[in-house]
């Protein structure tokens, strides 16, 4: 039987680490095997192009050019790790996919969603996630949650306001058409109150839960 994959997608702070580590945890409580994986990465080779993109400084990229890595990128992902795992039966749950470069790419950087889309399909057909996790925190407090971490992961964490508001409208515009796939959780609740909104969208979605206790 095909696995199912599961895409987590946000602004900065988000709180997506977490959760999809709680979330792996529910689907293999439900019995079913599982992994977790991110992008820009996911695989050795991916992993190097990761390295290769972010170890620029800002503007260093044409934006195209930097969507053109991370589709390459993606490939890889794809072919080296989602798709082989899906095929065995085992579910997947990423930390970012096609969605972050329409929102980033396609609408921070101004290239056009279509754009995007067009590349995608040259690189995965009409491959789409089973479920995607839009989740939904508040500009502001994303960006403290950022601040207070060691360190700035990478360019975009170091962004203005108003760039990061730009991706989350573009992140509800593409949630708002696209409803069968999307599901909108507000990350701005308290971590345990967030997992559960993730679980319940999750059983719905696929109509598992846990074995009842013993």
């Amino acid at each position: 039987m095909q696995g199912k994959f599961i895409t987590l997608e946000g602004g900065e702070g988000a709180g997506k680490s977490t959760q999809i580590e709680r979330l792996k945890q529910y689907i293999s409580d439900c019995g079913i095997k599982v992994i977790s994986t991110r992008e820009v990465g996911g695989a050795p080779s991916a992993e190097e192009i990761r390295i290769f993109w972010l170890n620029r400084e800002e503007k260093y990229w044409d934006p195209l050019t930097e969507v053109l890595l991370i589709m390459a990128a993606r490939r890889e992902h794809l072919v080296q790790t989602v798709w082989p795992a899906l095929a065995s039966g085992t579910w997947v749950i990423s930390d970012r996919f096609v969605d972050s470069s329409r929102a980033y790419q396609g609408v921070g950087f101004g290239l056009g969603i279509e754009k995007i889309d067009a590349i995608y399909r040259e690189i995965a057909g009409d491959f789409w996630p089973d479920l995607t996790l839009f989740l939904d925190v508040d500009v502001d407090r994303g960006l403290e949650r950022v601040a207070s971490r060691k360190g700035i992961d990478d360019r975009y964490q170091q962004k203005k306001q108003s760039f990061h508001a730009k991706l989350r409208q573009a992140y509800h515009d593409i949630a708002a058409n696209e409803p069968k796939r999307f599901h909108v959780i507000d990350a701005n609740l308290e971590e345990d109150r967030v997992s559960q909104l993730i679980r319940d969208a999750v059983s719905r979605h696929f109509k598992i839960s846990p074995p009842p206790k013993s």
